[in-house]
């Protein structure tokens, strides 16, 4: 039997097979081998062949366009940034990666329009293992719908990605794993487990063919928590639903509706794309002088060591103290130690 016949053979036991506490072992393990089964899916063909394919990350983060053919990303990724994407009112448009640049707040984000996403990508269908392979190199996802389908698009979208390994707007389970030789298995947690039981977690490590060794587990995950924490190829990005052509349709809830074409609601885009990558401005003061508020450093829930370190090491090895001004100052020219945790626009002046 093939891998996609035991692939449809699981879902379809899955389906018909309720959860329960006699269940919970059988459900983790099929649960378990369909992971398997899907990620060596995903590595029995696809990858880059031409095409920009190749296309590397530039700026301060990568936010990929994805949706299906004629959903007006070239025309959004035209509007955002400095590409000049072909458009045109006919599907696969564009069979190439095109990328732009939108500048926003000091940052230059890099913006890639991807060949459509189609219903079975995830196995290969309509170029499908080449554009997921760009897309796994996203700092954010934006999905990309027709407003007068775009629950439905959404809904494929969202599924064709899951099978390919991304775990759209969720956090990394805190399971943390320790393989041994011998000794059998040991699972601990530091939190009430709730939604899946200490033997139903070793079930599933056993398909993972884990048999020695210890499982610490910090906060009350479900069996695809534990098994995806198990997987290699698993990608934790956040994602913004889109809802284009609003000029035309409109928007369902959940959903940032917008017209490309006509320049609608871009604006408040631009300012969800900014908050979703979680960037934040710093601005840097030497002692006795004005500070720089023309380039600012472009960062990620930074702290002063991230500010030392983004300058040279010998700041930090050199470190005394660092005054801030700003959000996160209890007071101007506040004197804080190098952990001391920094605001979007917040001003640094390093002492060393």
């Amino acid at each position: 039997m093939g891998v996609e016949d035991q692939i449809k053979e699981i879902e379809e036991e899955l389906a018909r097979t309720k959860y329960n506490k006699a269940t919970e072992g059988h459900i983790g393990k099929q649960k378990a081998k369909l992971a398997r089964l899907r990620e060596q899916q995903q590595q029995k063909s696809g990858g880059s062949h031409g095409l920009g394919y190749g296309l590397k990350k530039a700026g301060d983060a990568t936010v990929v366009l994805v949706g299906f053919p004629s959903v007006g990303k070239s025309t959004l990724l035209n509007k955002l940034t400095n590409a000049d994407s072909k458009v045109a009112a006919y599907d696969f448009t564009t069979l190439e990666v095109i990328p732009g640049i939108m500048e926003m707040n000091g940052a230059k984000i890099q913006v890639l329009d991807v060949p459509g996403l189609i219903e079975d990508a995830s196995v290969g269908k309509g170029r499908g293992k080449e554009v997921i392979s760009v897309i796994r190199s996203a700092d954010m996802v934006l999905l990309v719908a027709d407003a007068r389908d775009a629950e439905r698009q959404r809904k494929i979208m969202e599924a064709e990605l899951y099978n390919s390994g991304f775990r759209l707007n969720q956090q990394r389970p805190q399971v943390f794993v320790n393989k041994a030789n011998t000794g059998g298995l040991e699972v601990n947690n530091a939190v009430r487990l709730t939604k899946v039981s200490k033997e139903g977690i070793k079930e599933i490590l056993k398909e993972f063919k884990f048999m020695s060794g210890e499982i610490l587990i910090r906060q009350d995950v479900t069996q695809d928590q534990v098994i995806d924490a198990l997987m290699r190829n698993r990608v934790y990005v956040p994602a913004i639903a889109v809802a284009n052509k609003v000029d035309l349709g409109k928007a369902p809830a959940g959903f940032i509706p917008i017209s490309a074409s006509e320049g609608g609601n871009l604006e408040a885009l631009r300012q969800a794309i900014w908050k979703g990558l979680g960037l934040m401005r710093v601005y840097l003061k030497q002692a006795g002088k004005e500070p720089d508020m023309e380039e600012p450093l472009i960062m990620k829930q930074a702290s002063v060591r991230d500010v030392c370190l983004r300058l040279h090491r010998i700041f930090e090895k050199h470190f005394k103290y660092a005054r801030v001004w700003g959000p996160s100052a209890k007071y101007p020219g506040q004197k804080v130690g190098i952990d001391f945790k920094l605001k979007d626009c917040d001003i640094v002046e390093i002492h060393a």
